[in-house]
C-alpha cells in the first residue's frame, strides 16, 4: 500500500500518515483494545485513501478521518451484537440438523400416498394443507360449498394417516410439507 500511496498523491499520503497518532488514540478510546484499535485505524486509512476524492481540500481532514473511524467502529459494533460468543462450543452444539435422508424418505412415502387419493380430495388437501388457503378460499377455487371442502380434507387426511401407517400426530415426520398437509404446524 505504501508504494501505491507514494505514486498517487504524496500530499494526501503525508496528511494521512501524520494523522495516525491521533487516530490511534481515538480508536483506543472507543475499543479499549490495542489490536482492535490498530485494525480500526488501518481500516480507516484504507477507506480514506480509497475515498480521497470525496474529501474537500481546505476542510478539516481530522474531522473527516474521525468520522470515518467512528462510523467503522459503530458498524463493527452493530455486526458484533448480532454475533454470539461461543468460545466453548455450547451454542454450536445445539445447532443440529436432522439427517436429510429421513426427510426424503418420508416425503417420498407421503407423495406416493397422496397420489393414491381421489383427485377431489388431493386438490382440497393441497389447497388447504400445502397452499395455506382457508376452507372458504379453497371452496371458492373449487366451486363447491365450504362443508364439501372440509369433508374432502378430513377424508384425505384420514386416508393418508391410514396409508402411511400412522396412529396419530406423533407419527408425522419432520418434513414441513407433510406436517402442513396433515394439518399440523
Amino acid at each position: 500500500m505504501t508504494s501505491a500511496m507514494t505514486q498517487v498523491d504524496p500530499e494526501m499520503r503525508a496528511l494521512l500518515l501524520g494523522a495516525i497518532p491521533a487516530l490511534r488514540a481515538f480508536a483506543f478510546s472507543l475499543t479499549r483494545d490495542l489490536d482492535r484499535s490498530d485494525d480500526l485505524v488501518q481500516d480507516t486509512l484504507v477507506r480514506a485513501w480509497t475515498k480521497a476524492d470525496s474529501f474537500t481540500p481546505g476542510t478539516n481532514l481530522y474531522a473527516w478521518l474521525f468520522t470515518i473511524l467512528r462510523n467503522l467502529f459503530y458498524s463493527e459494533q452493530r455486526k458484533r451484537r448480532r454475533e454470539v460468543e461461543d468460545a466453548d462450543g455450547v451454542m454450536a452444539g445445539r445447532l443440529t440438523a436432522l439427517p436429510d435422508q429421513e426427510a426424503r424418505v418420508e416425503l417420498s412415502a407421503f407423495q406416493a400416498a397422496l397420489s393414491t387419493l381421489p383427485a377431489s380430495q388431493r386438490e382440497a388437501l393441497v389447497l388447504v394443507g400445502a397452499q395455506n388457503f382457508t376452507y372458504e378460499e379453497a371452496a371458492e377455487i373449487c366451486g363447491v360449498a365450504v362443508g364439501t371442502i372440509k369433508s374432502r380434507v378430513s377424508r384425505a387426511r384420514g386416508r393418508l394417516i391410514e396409508l402411511l401407517g400412522m396412529t396419530g400426530p406423533d407419527d408425522i415426520g419432520s418434513d414441513g410439507r407433510t406436517l402442513a398437509a396433515m394439518g399440523h404446524p
